[in-house]
């Protein structure tokens, strides 16, 4: 859209640029704001979590009346109406609203071992191989008849044209089916995401969100082992689970660069889990978390794009040793840590954001929240290198009147 066919050009390249100076370390004439969260939307708009997850249309419709009231400098773009997809793949590692859980009740995920201990060998030969016939069944109901798949990579010239008798197996059949279904809710939710995108960027509101990629370690320990497996490996199999650390860095990191600049944003969102203070030591964190998600940011980086890295939990013991990246590149989001000592430590180094607590927005007032952020914004936010938003987004319970507070403060506080 050009500038002059789009009223709010100017306002949307002035939040844009606030963002992106702040990442740069640089100050700016205020601290930026930004909107995240996942079903506060439904709470302000009136709508239940199940409708937002089943109709991406009133998802829609909610994230834009409330991106109007806010006027936030930018917003995560997740519509999360993911249960039309769900649905169609039986989905099994999650419970969702009204799915396993309440109607108005975010989703879980369910920690699972879907990978044995004995089986490392079969993932590290052939990991495809090993999704498509062993793991993927375990996921979801419409995977289940992709274990009748053909194991190509063993097949050579008759035997592999005679191995197509697979694709005649029922249950391949049946999986297969179930499969377009699925494809086809995601590509219609796709590109209603695609449309409502487009929409906010002409009413003036970047997204901060596009890409999406996950700290190696993490990935075994939700997806594979189980957090109970992942952790056990760490004294038993520690040579297999760091060889699959290995491994896992480089098969996610597959397409995000080309899906994140498709989408026409800078930043990549990886959420942490497993890395941080209480689940392993500092030895532990310095040989199986942090170098595998060290080699993603510094290839993000390489690529001219912004990790933005979501530290849950406390990790207030790690800020000495996660200051190795390059300077001004990086979105450091706190929840729990000590963000004050973190802008001592790594405020130099990295853009650091949150972290208004999810307590205070739940259950305290505006006037707390007011001046929680004074202070965020006057010694965080000092120097530049600081977007304020919630310790873990917005949380679905907070009071309309604290977010709005939260939204005001970084007009009431300028430089």
């Amino acid at each position: 859209m050009t500038e002059s066919a789009n009223p709010n050009q100017a306002i949307f390249d002035e939040r844009k640029r606030r963002l992106l100076d702040n990442v740069a370390l640089k100050e700016t004439d205020r601290v930026p704001v930004v909107f995240a969260t996942r079903f506060w939307v439904s709470t302000y708009a009136g709508i239940t979590f199940e409708e937002q997850m089943y109709d991406v249309d009133k998802s829609a419709a909610a994230y834009e009346k409330v991106l109007n009231w806010l006027q936030p400098d930018g917003y995560q773009p997740s519509l999360y109406s993911f249960g039309p997809v769900l649905s169609a793949l039986d989905y099994k590692l999650m419970q969702w609203p009204g799915h396993g859980t309440d109607v108005n009740v975010c989703f879980q995920y369910l920690d699972k071992e879907m990978m044995g201990a004995k089986e490392y060998d079969d993932y590290l030969l052939d990991p495809t191989g090993y999704y498509l016939r062993h793991y993927l069944g375990k996921t979801a109901g419409a995977f289940a008849g992709l274990e009748k798949m053909p194991d190509f990579p063993s097949l050579s010239e008759w035997r592999f044209v005679g191995a197509m008798r697979a694709f005649a197996n029922p249950e391949l059949q049946a999986s297969l089916k179930r499969l377009l279904a699925a494809g086809e809710a995601a590509e219609h939710l796709a590109q209603k995401s695609i449309a409502f995108v487009k929409k906010m960027d002409g009413l003036g509101f970047p997204s901060v969100g596009g890409g999406f990629c996950k700290a190696p370690f993490d990935h075994v320990a939700d997806f594979l082992r189980g957090s109970k497996g992942a952790m056990l490996d760490m004294f038993r199999k520690k040579d297999k689970l760091l060889a699959t650390i290995e491994t896992v860095g480089k098969l996610l990191m597959r397409g995000v660069v080309q899906e994140t600049k498709a989408g026409g944003t800078p930043y990549v969102f990886i959420p942490l889990h497993w890395g941080l203070d209480g689940f392993m030591s500092p030895e532990q964190f310095k040989t199986f978390y942090w170098p595998g998600l060290r080699k993603v940011i510094l290839e993000l980086v390489e690529n001219d794009l912004i990790p933005v890295v979501l530290w849950e939990g406390n990790c207030t013991s790690r800020l000495e040793l996660i200051g190795d990246v390059p300077k001004g590149k990086v979105i450091y989001w706190f929840e729990l840590a000590d963000i004050f000592r973190a802008k001592e430590i790594l405020g130099d180094t990295v853009c650091l954001r949150g972290n208004v607590p999810t307590s205070l927005l739940i259950a305290g007032s505006p006037a707390e929240v007011d001046d929680y952020c004074k202070k965020l914004i006057q010694v965080v936010g000092k120097g530049g290198g600081f977007i304020l938003d919630g310790a873990a987004s917005i949380p679905d319970e907070a009071k309309p009147e604290n977010v709005r507070a939260m939204m005001e403060s970084v007009h009431k506080y300028r430089r």
